[in-house]
């Protein structure tokens, strides 16, 4: 019989060879949890192997289904914060558990445990089975490993970071922001790192497993000038070692943040009402993802609530436009080698010379569609089945320089980042607070301007952009998590600059809503 570690007594017996995950001075973690080759962690670590759990996956399926699977999770994250350069945050978070999903036709049965113990998670699997009553289902007599590829490729010894090495990488930070400017009277600093070990086992013969780090540094900062206060923030980070958070991503950083709170004080509200609207590189492109990527999940369009829905096949943008959806970016915080469903990560092309030519699919709503799972099939943990999520959705670039397209607006206003957005998914009308942005004033770059939102339709959006520039950018923070189901899962996005003919804007004591 396999050795099964319980949850409470794992945590224990590391709190006491190290106290590493917690404990400030300790904080440099037990390197032989994650070093480990991908393949047969879980059975290293935890005893699972393919008899325990073809035992498992057979309960799942004792009362009949289409599908089970099983998702093991074991997560190591910690966090320091500084403020003012004090630490005053610090914390470490360990998860291990098991998933079960038991699926008949577009139902699903689900439970999970902490416990990884045969009995608790056979007990779970039975739960995961109450959703069918009939004979019981066959599972395959043969697992097999995909072939996955890494788009995340690190350093084994530089994985899991300990507190000693980020805390001068936050002091830095610190002492950066102070420098840079006279005018900054607060600065808060931050590094957060996990790393995340999975396996997903299927009843239709799939064993996967995946190491996957995460990970950003921050920056916020208040400036004070004449009796008026700014703030603004910036961050940098995703699936990467520690050899990332260099001197050079740590000025980046800092002068970001500091040169962002630094000229709102010189920003204005520009007038409200219908105008062009250019979209800068990068960031604006969670306006792609919240206001159109949504709108193309397939359980929004298996449910028929997105506008999405009846428009496969047909124009939805003009003919420069293709949106793709990635887990293949190098190092992007939504690339994944391996969905939470064992479907390889891949590319995926939504729309294509302004035609919509499909959606993001888990296992269930590319049953429904007739076609291949995509690989989007994403969740938050093992306490959460997976449905279709986005991982780096962006826009490819056009032909035009960014000069021409901020020329080509005349009269309007340039965004540069947004934040607080509200997202109505089936209607697609949305709202976003432009914490940074520019007039644009006869085709040219002026005043930076601040207090405002933009308001508009998603699919009309995508229908009104008109130009696009040659510098797609990609968003390269680590703090990106979209919210979906009562989940959040780590994305990225990106888009180039581009022109969108006409957009609501508006002054706002507020800013814009829940995101």
């Amino acid at each position: 019989m396999s050795v099964i570690i319980p949850r409470r007594k794992f945590i224990r017996s590391v709190a006491i060879a190290g106290g590493s995950l917690v404990i400030l001075p300790q904080l440099n973690g037990s390197t032989a949890i994650f070093n480990a080759p991908a393949d047969d962690y879980f059975l290293n670590e935890f005893g699972i192997d393919e008899t325990l759990c073809r035992k498992l996956l057979s309960r799942a399926l004792s009362r009949g289904g289409d599908f089970a699977d099983l998702y093991f999770e074991h997560t190591v994250s910690n966090f320091i914060g500084l403020e003012d350069g004090k630490v005053n945050r610090l914390y470490g978070d360990i998860t291990l558990g098991v998933g079960i999903r038991t699926v008949k036709g577009e139902q699903v049965g689900y439970g999970f445990t902490q416990e990884l113990t045969e009995e608790s998670m056979m007990s779970v699997a039975g739960t995961a089975a109450s959703l069918c009553d009939v004979s019981a289902t066959a599972i395959t007599e043969k697992f097999n490993r995909p072939a996955l590829s890494n788009y995340y490729p690190v350093d084994p010894d530089l994985i899991e970071i300990p507190a000693k090495s980020k805390l001068p990488v936050v002091q830095l930070i610190n002492e950066r922001c102070f420098a840079l400017s006279p005018l900054v009277v607060k600065v808060n600093a931050g590094f957060l790192q996990g790393v995340k070990r999975i396996m997903i086992v299927t009843s239709d013969g799939v064993i996967a497993e995946d190491t996957q780090p995460s990970g950003y540094i921050y920056a916020s900062v208040v400036a004070e000038k004449d009796g008026k206060r700014e703030t603004a923030g910036w961050n940098m980070g995703g699936k990467r070692d520690l050899s990332f958070y260099t001197n050079e991503v740590v000025e980046k950083v800092a002068s970001t943040a500091v040169n962002n709170a630094v000229k709102l004080f010189d920003a204005k509200q520009p007038p409200a009402g219908e105008i062009p609207v250019v979209l800068g590189p990068g960031i604006t492109g969670i306006l792609l993802h919240e206001a159109i990527g949504h709108g193309m999940e397939a359980d929004f369009n298996r449910k028929k609530i997105s506008t999405y829905s009846t428009m496969l096949n047909k124009k939805v943008a003009e003919p420069f436009v293709t949106i793709i959806d990635d887990a293949t970016n190098p190092n992007l915080s939504g690339s994944i080698n391996v969905d939470d469903e064992g479907i390889p990560g891949k590319k995926t092309i939504l729309v294509e010379k302004g035609i919509l030519k499909g959606y993001l699919h888990d296992r269930i709503s590319a049953n429904h569609f007739g076609v291949e799972p995509t690989g989007n099939g994403r969740r938050q943990s093992f306490e959460h089945y997976p449905v279709p999520r986005m991982r780096n959705t962006y826009m490819l670039g056009g032909e035009a320089t960014p000069e021409d397209v901020i020329k080509a607006a005349g009269n309007g206003i340039y965004v540069e980042d947004v934040s607080n957005g509200q997202v109505k998914i089936g209607e697609g009308d949305f709202a976003f607070y432009v914490s940074q942005g520019c007039m644009i004033e006869n085709g040219k770059l002026t005043a930076p301007i601040k207090d405002i939102n933009i308001m508009g339709n998603g699919p009309k959006m995508l229908s009104n952009i008109v130009m696009a520039a040659n510098d797609l950018e990609m968003y390269q923070g680590g703090g990106g998590m979209c919210g979906k189901s009562g989940q959040g899962v780590r994305v990225s996005f990106g888009l180039p600059t581009c022109l969108v003919k006409s957009m609501t804007v508006g002054g706002t004591q507020q800013k814009g809503g829940a995101s």
